[in-house]
């Protein structure tokens, strides 16, 4: 959410952003709430004293004697009139703070300026696309064969979108969490942590999912909870309406299922581990001081590289552009694997900065050195997302026998199993 004043003060910048965003909202109509809130507050401010002067006017005529029926009058008709207009400024400013929060982010100055995916901008690149000696077989038909993932008991149990990794699939599913928690708490110095996989309305609020992302989510019936789309939901939230005791920056980590509706995206990569509606990921959380976020922000695109070197999957770093930007982002680096089976680059991680953003919906503030509090910079990164990881593992890991050959970083979460051999 954005601190009032950009509404006052840097309305044009505000328009500017969202003409780069692609997004059309009447951000005067905002402007013009604030104004008719700031115009009743000071009406407001102008009956109370005059109340005030009456009611002390009241008191010298009774300790004179002389009758004060008709001043009694003129305050019970100003109380009345300021009562009016405290409900009415309260709900202005109830349509002023709704409206303010379905306006996005403004995406930093260095955000490549474009209206969708064909304006990002490749940064770089890791690793060579393998080549093959056969035609390479995809993720779906791997699993079967291998026998690691039951798509048709999944969508039977829960329905399209939903599958069930099975004897070594559901190990190595198991194991690249735990890789990859290991990783980054022994090599990049998070906290690990486990969270609630439901939220509340409220977090969903402090890190942007509601309300713009409300029909990709899936909510429980007669509660006020939701099943987290990423593990940032409930990791953000763990400092949620505090000042932080600690000093910054905080890292933390944390595994979490995802559930993600995706109600936009029918008909869209609906076979096999692509695009499900609930797949397994690995968080990354940053709360920072506001004048290090950028450079926290490209040491958490190295840390999420650092997966997929060790991993030895090939990818590419893409600085998306101001139509691509997520909601809640200020700036956004999307890290992309390369599926062979799929002849197509995969995302398996969005690195964020938000600014303030988020910080400022869920009132998330630290200390500063002068003694005086201000709101934190929040960073979120996959480390990663596990289905299209698990994708890219088989796919460029395949042989001609039908085999798969595993890195050598998983072996030791698999008792040194270096390849999947077909069953015999």
């Amino acid at each position: 959410m954005h601190d009032v004043r950009v509404i006052r003060e840097r309305l044009d910048e505000l328009k500017a952003a969202l003409r780069a965003r692609g997004v059309d909202l009447d951000v005067d109509a905002i402007a013009t709430l604030d104004a008719e809130r700031r115009r009743l507050l000071t009406e407001l401010e102008a009956l109370r004293n005059e109340r005030n002067v009456v009611s002390k006017e009241i008191g010298r005529l009774r300790q004179a004697g002389q009758d004060t029926s008709a001043r009694q009058a003129e305050v019970r008709a100003l109380g009345e009139r300021i009562a009016m207009l405290e409900a009415k400024a309260r709900d202005v400013e109830e349509q002023r703070d709704a409206a303010l929060l379905r306006v996005p982010n403004i995406p930093h100055s260095s955000v490549p300026v474009g209206p969708d995916a064909s304006a990002n901008v490749v940064v770089r690149r890791w690793g060579e696309p393998r080549s093959f000696s056969f035609a390479p077989r995809g993720h779906v038909e791997l699993c079967e064969r291998l026998g690691l993932v039951d798509f048709a008991r999944g969508a039977r149990m829960s329905g399209s979108g939903f599958h069930v990794f099975t004897g070594v699939g559901a190990r190595l599913e198991r194991a690249l969490i735990q890789f990859m928690l290991d990783l980054h708490t022994k090599q990049h110095g998070y906290t690990e942590v486990s969270p609630p996989f439901l939220c509340n309305s409220a977090s969903m609020r402090g890190t942007g999912q509601l309300p713009k992302l409300a029909e990709d989510m899936y909510r429980v019936a007669e509660e006020d909870l939701y099943l987290i789309p990423t593990a940032e939901v409930p990791v953000t939230n763990f400092y949620r309406e505090e000042i932080i005791p600690h000093p910054l920056p905080i890292k933390l980590t944390a595994y979490s299922p995802c559930f993600r509706r995706e109600a936009g995206a029918a008909g869209r990569d609906t076979r096999g581990l692509i695009r499900v509606h609930q797949f397994d990921k690995v968080e990354m959380v940053k709360f920072v001081e506001p004048e290090t976020s950028y450079d926290e922000l490209e040491s958490l695109v190295r840390d999420a590289e650092d997966v997929l070197q060790a991993l030895e999957v090939p990818y590419r770093v893409v600085l998306l552009c101001t139509g691509d930007l997520s909601f809640a982002a200020a700036k956004c680096y999307d890290i992309e694997i390369w599926a062979p089976g799929q002849s197509a680059w995969l995302e398996v991680s969005s690195c964020s900065n938000f600014e303030d953003f988020q910080a400022r919906r869920a009132g998330i503030r630290y200390r500063r050195k002068d003694g005086k509090t201000a709101f934190v910079h929040t960073l979120n990164g996959s480390g990663v997302a596990l289905a299209r990881l698990f994708v890219a593992l088989l796919e460029n890991g395949q042989q001609a026998d039908g085999s798969v050959v595993l890195p050598a970083a998983l072996r030791p979460y698999l008792d040194g199993m270096d390849r999947i051999e077909p069953p015999r």
